[in-house]
């Protein structure tokens, strides 16, 4: 199971970060805003892996390009082509595997139509 702390982002909100301290790979979920993601890798010296993208809006993919052109991690994210540069298109009913821990893909339309969730039926249930 993955170490799992938020890192703090706008005013407002949070970008989560997963973390194996074997390895020292990370994955971060729905990154708006790059540079705490970059503050947060170096300070713990982790290198980017994977991120998982949840839906477009701006607030969760505006860190995307830069943590993309500077660690080039998987990336794993709905079928929705505006979001770019998602590696691996996932959908309802595929499952995903980072830092050796599985999710299941959930399809929840509503606040976007093309918004996913990743869930991990484990002894800890993670649900992003």
């Amino acid at each position: 199971m993955p170490n799992i702390r938020p890192v703090p982002a706008f005013d407002d909100n949070y970008i989560w970060l997963l973390s194996d301290p074997q390895t020292s790979e990370a994955c971060v979920v729905d990154p708006g805003d790059a540079q705490p993601v970059i503050a947060a890798l170096e300070k713990e010296g982790l290198s980017l892996a994977a991120i998982l993208i949840t839906h477009h809006h701006y607030d969760h993919i505006g860190g995307l390009k830069t943590l993309c052109d500077t660690y080039n991690p998987v990336v794993f994210g709905p079928t929705n082509d505006a979001i770019d540069p998602v590696t691996t298109r996932v959908s309802a009913g595929d499952s995903v595997e980072v830092l050796g821990t599985s999710f299941s893909v959930l399809e929840v339309p509503g606040h976007t139509l093309d918004h996913i969730a990743y869930f991990h039926d484990g002894d800890q249930p993670l649900l992003f």
